[in-house]
């Protein structure tokens, strides 16, 4: 996708670049029966305490609900509209299929409106086209992976993401995912076939703050410009480096530590996508 650029009639469209959508979406209006209200926490929990830092504002969104299960099975569907969605990276596309049912599924990439798609262990290896990963080749391109049968896809659904089916071991299917894990995953779970759309997403340039404050993302202060009450990296005179290993407010590392805890699911992951200590010194 061609990346647009505009004139610098301002300081802020100097700098702006984003992906020419209009060249995509067919569509600008959701569909009226498939979107819902979202609130918004402003990074608040229940208690009204603040967990998650630098949310807040922005532009008013409705969910899209998304059909992250295709589990309508065996029924084809034909590509109505490419939407933009504003809760995500990527573009959706609307299906109506054949028995009148309309969903929303994560667009591939290079699907066009009127294009067939379905859910089944016959469908072709296509874009767009949902299978259990028994019934698919090794090295086929997949998105929208399960994690569990039946749950819905949770891997591989941002845009331009993908993974690739690099065996069949058994019962598990070896998936190689974005980041470069390697991960056991049940040959009864779905993905979908392709790329995930938008693509040329990464290489958006905001231009400006205040795109960002609509995007509902709020400033983000240094820690070295704070005062030592406030940050392990605050006070000095002057400018200056942190001094020590970067950490949180609250001086837990923020750089390098490992935050994945779960010895329930270790077991399926056969390589890291980043490999341990101990792997390089074998590797040397």
């Amino acid at each position: 996708m061609v990346m647009k650029e505009y004139k610098p009639t301002s300081p802020g469209r100097r700098f702006l670049r984003r992906p020419d959508t209009r060249k995509k979406v067919t569509k600008d209006n959701p569909e009226p029966n498939k979107t819902k209200g979202k609130g918004q926490s402003g990074g608040r929990n229940n208690h009204g305490r603040m967990t998650v830092r630098r949310r807040g504002g922005g532009h008013k969104r409705r969910v899209r609900d998304i059909d992250f299960r295709r589990d309508k099975i065996g029924v084809p569907a034909k590509v109505a509209s490419i939407e933009y969605d504003p809760n995500r990276t990527a573009y959706i596309a609307l299906l109506n299929y054949a028995d009148g049912e309309k969903r929303y599924i994560i667009a591939p990439e290079n699907i066009e409106v009127g294009d067939e798609v379905i859910s089944s262990s016959k469908a072709d290896i296509k874009p767009g086209n949902a299978l259990r990963l028994q019934h698919m080749p090794t090295g086929t391109v997949i998105h929208n992976v399960e994690l569990r049968p039946g749950k819905g896809g949770q891997l591989a659904r941002s845009a331009g993401a993908w993974a690739q089916l690099m065996a069949k071991e058994g019962k598990y299917g070896l998936v190689r995912l974005p980041s470069g894990e390697l991960r056991r995953v049940l040959l009864t779970c779905r993905a979908t076939v392709g790329t995930v759309s938008n693509r040329e997403h990464e290489n958006t340039s905001l231009g400006k703050a205040g795109r960002a404050r609509w995007l509902g993302k709020r400033p983000q202060v240094r820690g070295v410009a704070m005062n030592p009450i406030d940050h392990p990296h605050g006070g000095g005179e002057g400018a200056k480096a942190a001094g020590r290993q970067p950490v949180t407010p609250w001086g837990k590392k923020t750089k390098g530590e490992h935050t994945r805890h779960n010895k329930r699911t270790r077991k399926f992951i056969v390589r890291r996508r980043k490999a341990k200590k101990a792997d390089k010194q074998d590797k040397g």
